[in-house]
């Protein structure tokens, strides 16, 4: 009885077996490379397949959705012969299952190695400068070349994304170095042209104000000679009125007695002044010499009003001075 169990139970196990054996489901991520008796047979894609047991099996799996794979740091030596440090990521695809499965051995190592070997030789073509700002056109490069070699392999090359790229600590305190000073270049330059500026204004400040006085002091002399010559005018209009007047007034009758009187009375009141401001005594020699003087005074003053009467036609006026006094009556005959 117990040898029947065991029958059962054996034959159950190898039904099992040619069960697992005869069919394979494949997930929808997935391709699998099925050999008959170590042969090719087919790509078997996702869903249910048929395999006879003992000749066919399931040689291969392939991951068929789009692959992130890190590419390890490596030293790498730029146009400038500057060591950095880069690594990346590269993505790729697997379009092939046939040819990923006998094109090469590992796919995934062998896209690494490229991708090393052609990120090396992309970074050596550029300047420490270049491969921070040509990050875009290095990445085109290594796809393209990865490309290339990755198409037997049953491979796509999605893209490639360098990471990182770290020069060295002494090119690093270089860097800062040179960026600390440009910096400062540029402080410099910011702060000599503000300097600069500031001059320029200062100075254009100054000669306007300049100008700006020079046209105030020309234009108050401008004023003042104009109201000296209006003063002057004034003054020999004036003058020549009152000598007009008083011409006029020495024609008409008893003229000539009252500027002979006029004269009398200027005589006594200069000579009162000096009687009173000199220290000496003045007595005239002859007491009775005064009035004969002052007898042969009217008579000068009569014949004098008479020819003058006779001889005058014009009386013109006195020129005037820069001190507005006029000086004495001239006459045109």
């Amino acid at each position: 009885m117990s040898w029947l169990i065991t029958g059962i139970t054996g034959g159950g196990l190898v039904l099992l077996f040619l069960i697992w054996k005869t069919f394979i489901v494949v997930p929808m991520r997935e391709n699998i490379i099925k050999e008959r008796l170590g042969k090719f047979a087919a790509t078997l894609g996702p869903g249910f397949h048929f395999m006879l047991p003992f000749f066919d099996k399931a040689a291969y799996r392939h991951e068929m959705r789009e692959q992130a794979i890190d590419v390890p740091m490596q030293s790498c030596i730029t146009r400038d012969n500057i060591q950095v440090e880069v690594d990346g990521v590269v993505y790729l695809k697997v379009v092939d299952a046939q040819k990923a499965s006998y094109g090469v051995a590992n796919y995934r190592s062998a896209s690494i190695n490229m991708a090393q070997t052609t990120m090396r030789s992309e970074v050596g073509k550029l300047t420490l400068d270049e491969t921070f700002s040509e990050r875009d056109q290095v990445n085109t490069n290594i796809v393209r070349e990865i490309d290339k070699a990755s198409t037997p392999w049953g491979v796509k090359v999605m893209r490639y994304e360098i990471m990182n790229i770290t020069p060295s600590k002494r090119v690093i305190d270089t860097m800062e170095k040179q960026v600390e000073a440009e910096r400062q270049k540029r402080a410099e330059i910011t702060m000599s042209t503000g300097h600069k500026e500031s001059k320029i204004n200062l100075s254009e400040g100054q000669r306007i104000e300049a100008v700006n006085l020079s046209e105030g002091e020309k234009q108050r002399r401008i004023n003042e000679s104009e109201g000296r010559a209006a003063e002057i005018r004034l003054v020999a209009d004036a003058t020549a009125q009152g000598i007009q007047m008083v011409s006029e007034a020495i024609r008409k009758p008893g003229g000539a007695a009252a500027v002979r009187m006029r004269l009398i009375d200027q005589f006594l009141e200069e000579l009162g002044k000096i009687l009173s401001t000199s220290r000496v005594s003045v007595v005239p020699g002859q007491l009775a010499n005064t009035k004969a003087f002052f007898q042969g005074l009217g008579e000068v003053a009569s014949r004098v009003d008479e020819r003058f009467a006779a001889e005058v036609t014009e009386i013109t006026p006195r020129p005037v001075f820069s001190d507005g006094k006029p000086t004495a009556p001239q006459r045109i005959r």
